[in-house]
């Protein structure tokens, strides 16, 4: 199972700022040492060039991201402060979404170590995302006629709004989000499928509506590709998430979304999205057990 991490590529984060960057350098440690997974099961993407992001974004965005020549209020609405390493940050995540739909359409399933930025809208970025990777991603393959039709799973706390926007008028793609109602971003858009649960919703709850969810998906679309968005933040601990599933009920969540693309023979690229447990070490044991969970599923035991 080949997984993709940019993570060696640091942004000079002011001091304070409470976005968990250590989370991918602990992920990517936690795996090796995990024993499931070789050295070289890790790759590091090419960036995403600007062509491939323009199939999801404006050329204007792209350009000035690329640039420098984002407006202060723009800034502030993504999160980062602007810098050459956060373009070059950005455009690798966004790469290794990518390079795991291609992976996983010659072996099952791939993951990106980081991934999924979902806020990101087709003009401009916000809650910590740049560019949409699962956008590109999925406009990448299907431009390259790997597939006809894509499915975006996003079990992020929050809503997929950025890719629900972006890909909107596109019949080749289904969005399906399951977040919280009351969660950001506090005016949502329209996925194909958006299911809404309240406030403090636990596992067995959550498990019922994702089923629904799935089944809908599958029957709606019948996509050759999955790309799953396995956000940490519905989690318990989180501090942003406001849900209450456990780290069982979230192994059950992923196994749940592994099983039905298994069952209909659609191979998956996993994206990390969201985590920001009061603990990082929770968040990043969640994000463990997804990939494991997508290993064992897919290829087996290790030997």
């Amino acid at each position: 199972m080949k997984l993709y991490y940019a993570d060696q590529f640091v942004l000079p984060l002011p001091e304070g700022h409470r976005f968990p960057m250590a989370k991918y350098r602990m992920l990517r440690e936690a795996l090796l040492e995990s024993g499931r997974f070789a050295p070289e099961d890790f790759c590091v993407p090419a960036a995403a060039d600007n062509t491939s992001l323009m199939l999801a974004h404006s050329p204007d965005y792209v350009r000035r991201v690329v640039c420098g020549e984002l407006a202060a209020d723009e800034v502030r609405r993504i999160g980062f402060p602007w810098s050459l390493e956060m373009v070059e940050r950005s455009r690798r995540s966004t790469g290794a979404t990518i390079a795991a739909c291609r992976s996983a359409q010659e072996d099952g399933c791939s993951a990106n170590l980081a991934g999924g930025t979902h806020h990101a809208h087709a003009d401009f970025g916000s809650g910590f995302c740049v560019f949409n990777d699962a956008a590109v991603a999925a406009r990448s393959v299907l431009a390259e006629a790997r597939v006809t039709r894509v499915a975006i799973i996003d079990c992020d706390v929050h809503q997929g709004d950025g890719t629900a926007a972006i890909l909107a008028e596109d019949p080749r793609v289904f969005t399906f989000s399951i977040h919280g109602a009351k969660n950001f971003p506090f005016r949502k858009q329209r996925s194909n499928l958006d299911i809404e649960l309240p406030d403090g919703t636990s596992d067995l709850d959550y498990l019922a509506a994702l089923a629904g969810g799935l089944e809908t998906v599958f029957a709606k679309s019948a996509p050759q590709l999955v790309i799953y968005l396995a956000g940490a933040d519905p989690f318990e601990g989180d501090r942003l998430g406001r849900l209450s599933l456990s780290r069982e009920g979230l192994a059950n969540r992923d196994q749940a979304v592994f099983d039905a693309c298994i069952a209909h023979g659609a191979p998956v690229a996993i994206a990390m999205a969201g985590g920001y447990a009061n603990d990082i070490r929770d968040t990043v044991a969640i994000h463990c057990e997804t990939v494991c969970r997508a290993q064992q599923s897919f290829f087996g035991s290790p030997e």
